[in-house]
């Protein structure tokens, strides 16, 4: 044998050698994370706790494919274009196979365009905003959390009970606050009999000035009020109604108000009677989300909030997606997707091939004082798949893959 054919078969050995190795199949599959950690810390660091038990859960037992899972995660400072650059270098520089996270709804639409742009999957964490699976959807993105619409199909029926005519909204002035309030007028109007008018009042985010606020909604004179707001902007409303008596004899209607981030630090100032959508996590007591309560609080020392959840619950979903697919191919993991049924600490979850849009719920609810504390009384869990719009409007609003 010449030598440079001994050089050429002793080049393929290696080589051979080398991708057949245990490194070699041992190398991570990487999951690309973009999230806005420093705008949003009360429900972030949660949810990067939430993100880190699921990944040693599923790398003790294995990983996927046979190989562990890594996480490279990004801040994105709550700017769509600051996400859109984190997440280019996921792309590109990181070589990872999907992107997720994300938790504003501007943030969250950025990013699904530059999926579709560059044919990636991106599973949306928490974003709410409904256009991000239905008029803006599309082929490559997945939505986890429960929309704003679906959140909002939970409280509307129970606000339509009361027969109160005059309707003072408040919300946060961008695309979730915007969402959430057209989507409680038309299921109001479409649930009500009679007039029924509403009076408006927009804040910029987490610059809420809750005086003037609260006042020019007292001079309103409604009969109830319906509130998107959360995190700082929520408990300077809360404190600042309560002070000026805005909520007396008034039923108030809160998405997000009993999710702990927001509900415990108001401590003995949480407002009493308000219907919301929350977490209540020491109440819950079915197997699934035992199991997670029981395995968060041990790793941590400290009780789960709702980013928590959701956190464990992303990566569970991506890891379903690999499993199911058996490659980190994109299209696969796209097909994959459709219909994958995963479980999740609220119990089983499953993405429907028709939208992209996850059914997994939230529990709604009552809030009350107890022990000088926030807590969430008479809830109960509402499943997503019962509060979705039908088939047919979906696929008017949703555009063609």
């Amino acid at each position: 044998m010449n030598r440079s054919l001994r050089l050429h078969l002793l080049a393929a050995v290696a080589a051979l050698a080398t991708v057949l190795s245990p490194a070699a199949a041992a190398q991570p599959i990487k999951l690309g994370e973009l999230n806005s950690y420093k705008t949003f810390p009360a429900f972030l660091e949660p949810y990067k706790k939430g993100m880190d038990l699921a990944l040693e859960e599923i790398n003790a037992a294995g990983g996927v494919l046979g190989r562990p899972l890594a996480i490279v995660s990004r801040d994105d400072n709550g700017s769509p274009g600051d996400a859109v650059r984190v997440a280019e270098e996921l792309v590109t520089r990181e070589k990872v196979v999907l992107l997720m996270g994300t938790f504003p709804s501007n943030v969250g639409l950025a990013v699904a365009d530059l999926a579709k742009q560059r044919k990636i999957l991106f599973l949306a964490a928490e974003p709410l905003t409904d256009k991000i699976v239905w008029e803006n959807g599309n082929r490559y993105t997945f939505r986890l959390r429960a929309s704003t619409y679906m959140q909002t199909a939970m409280l509307a029926p129970e606000a339509a009970k009361l027969g109160r005519k005059r309707w003072a909204i408040v919300y946060p002035n961008y695309e979730y606050g915007q969402a959430a309030t057209q989507a409680f007028k038309k299921q109001m109007m479409a649930l009500q009999t009679g007039g029924i008018e509403f009076v408006e009042q927009a804040v910029p985010l987490g610059k809420i000035d809750a005086g003037p606020v609260v006042q020019a909604l007292a001079d309103a004179r409604p009969d109830a009020i319906f509130s998107s707001l959360f995190g700082t902007d929520l408990a300077r409303f809360v404190r600042e109604g309560e002070l000026r008596g805005l909520f007396r004899d008034r039923p108030v209607f809160n998405l997000l108000g009993g999710e702990p981030e927001y509900l415990d630090p108001l401590k003995d100032e949480a407002p009493v009677g308000w219907w919301v959508t929350g977490y209540p996590w020491y109440a819950i007591d079915t197997p699934p989300h035992r199991r997670f309560r029981d395995a968060y609080q041990a790793r941590y020392k400290d009780y789960p909030r709702l980013g928590s959840v959701v956190g464990y619950s992303t990566v569970q979903a991506a890891a379903a997606a690999l499993r199911k697919a058996g490659s980190t191919d994109t299209e696969k993991l796209v097909a994959a997707m459709k219909g994958l049924a995963f479980d999740s600490p609220f119990g089983k979850v499953s993405f429907r091939a028709l939208d992209h849009q996850s059914t997994m719920g939230a529990y709604v609810g009552r809030t009350a004082l107890k022990d000088g504390k926030g807590v969430m009384v008479d809830w109960r869990y509402a499943d997503g798949k019962d509060h979705l719009p039908s088939d047919d409007a979906v696929k008017a609003m949703r555009p063609a893959d």
